[in-house]
């Protein structure tokens, strides 16, 4: 026999209550703002710089991130800084 507090294993009751499947998963949306000074800033260690700012790691991480934060501004601006960043990060693999 059972114990009241131990649970049935074949019960069908589900605890999907408890997790709240039936709503949406809330969507992120960042702030424009906070991504475009970020993007900013980044852009401005690499102009200020006579060589890669950045350990290789960093430079495969921002290379892989600078675009992808790009997509959360409008589409020509985060064209234009994805062009500005290629052109730097160019500039200063060359030297």
């Amino acid at each position: 026999m059972a114990s009241s507090r131990q649970s049935d294993l074949f019960q069908t009751d589900t605890q999907s209550d408890l997790f709240d499947e039936d709503s949406p998963t809330p969507e992120y949306r960042p702030d424009p703002d906070s991504v475009r000074a970020e993007l900013y800033k980044i852009l401005a260690e690499a102009r200020a710089a006579q060589r890669l700012p950045w350990e290789p790691k960093k430079v495969v991480l921002y290379r892989t991130i600078f675009p992808q934060m790009t997509n959360w501004l409008p589409d020509e601006e985060g064209a234009q800084l994805r062009f500005e960043f290629e052109t730097e990060i160019k500039r200063l693999e060359a030297a």
